[in-house]
């Protein structure tokens, strides 16, 4: 009975593994060809920047202040804060304090629009907004002074209806958050771009989204986007059905990330891949390939050791490292090449990944949300501050 259960599954896996090496040289490729893109920074309309903040991560005050040292010949930076009580509120106050030749605002406003408190704190701030074109960023991202001009320079084309920008992870904590980097940068960036070469226009990032301000509001605003878990996601949908195009900016801006232990990364891993779930539930199940070292070592295990799956094991180990050290090297990433690392990362995603699929709750911003099938939110439970 195992003899015959083994036949079926060697094929398969071995089928599956092939599968997942010709993955990790598309993406290498994907990797090579998106760096040899040369960013392109120009002087543009002004702009406004909204940054919705909670909490006062590790680097926050560089974070922020690095938007607000654009080489731009006009933009306006909007902080936002839903809790009045928010450590968040003193660093953009420093920042303010610091730059006083900046055009520079903070808005503290518990106001709820949706069950995205995110983009609750969006909404708020859009009052404070000066200019048309906006431009939508996380805190936890770092970037250099071109930044602005090579994000809204693609929105020169009336074809396009946003702009999203990749992002690099930079570790800021010790083991948690090194991996929490490496995921980003060995799995996520790649993805992203082997995505966009199957669906160009459809994938948008909510680290940096640019959008003109009469597109916002003729998709309804941010109140569309309130009832969503994946914001960023549905703000390309939006933009889609309306014949525009989501557009890739040729620059790659840095994610300061801070994971204190097990549990936050853990948590904060699995809601994104339930986010990536519900957006793109036949995909999500189809990234199963991109598990080559685990599908490799099955493979060998079941083949008992066979030369074809030494072969095999060892052409996946080879390519993940390539992935691993490429992309650092390719996009000039600060974060350094950690490949003794990368058994333990790759165990953790399979886990993520198999955990993606019991249950359609997530932890978020210390509050628990239950997620439809449309990506819907719905509070369940939980604590209720924000």
């Amino acid at each position: 009975m195992l003899g015959a259960r083994l036949s079926v599954l060697s094929p398969l896996l071995l089928a599956a593994s092939l599968f997942s090496l010709a993955y990790a040289v598309f993406a290498l490729a994907r990797v090579r060809a998106f760096a040899r893109q040369r960013p392109r920074a120009a002087a543009g309309p002004p702009v406004t920047v909204l940054k919705p903040l909670r909490g006062a991560e590790p680097g926050l005050y560089e974070n922020l202040r690095s938007f607000c040292e654009q080489d731009y010949p006009e933009f306006q930076v909007v902080f936002g804060v839903r809790d009045p009580q928010d450590p968040a509120i003193a660093v953009a106050e420093r920042v303010m304090r610091d730059l006083p030749g900046r055009d520079l605002a903070l808005v503290v406003d518990d106001r709820v629009i949706g069950t995205n408190l995110k983009v609750s704190n969006l909404a708020n701030m859009y009052g404070a907004a000066k200019h048309d074109l906006l431009v939508i960023a996380d805190s936890d991202m770092r970037v250099d002074q071109s930044y602005l001009g090579s994000v809204v320079g693609p929105l020169r084309d009336p074809a396009v209806g946003v702009v999203t920008c990749l992002y690099a992870g930079r570790a800021t904590g010790g083991l948690w958050a090194v991996l929490g980097a490496m995921f980003i940068n060995d799995w996520f960036l790649p993805s992203v771009l082997v995505a966009r070469s199957l669906q160009p226009d459809r994938f948008c990032l909510g680290a940096t989204m640019a959008v003109r301000r009469e597109a916002l509001e003729a998709i309804g605003g941010f109140a569309a986007l309130g009832p969503y878990l994946a914001d960023d996601y549905m703000l390309g949908v939006f933009m889609n059905r309306r014949g525009l195009r989501v557009a890739l900016a040729p620059c790659v801006v840095e994610n300061s990330v801070w994971e204190p232990d097990f549990r936050t990364l853990f948590t904060h891993e699995l809601r994104w891949a339930r986010t990536i779930r519900t957006a793109q539930p036949l995909g999500h199940a189809m990234s199963l390939v991109t598990h080559s070292l685990l599908l490799s070592g099955a493979y060998l295990l079941v083949s008992s050791l066979s030369i074809l799956g030494a072969v095999v094991a060892g052409g996946a180990l080879v390519l993940r490292l390539g992935v691993h050290y490429t992309v650092r090297a390719s996009l000039g990433l600060r974060e350094p090449g950690r490949a003794w690392l990368v058994p333990l990362r790759d165990v953790l995603c399979f886990v993520v990944w198999v955990a993606s699929f019991w249950g359609r709750t997530v932890h978020w911003g210390g509050r628990k949300f239950a997620v439809a099938s449309d990506g819907r939110m719905s509070a369940n439970g939980g604590h209720h501050s924000c």
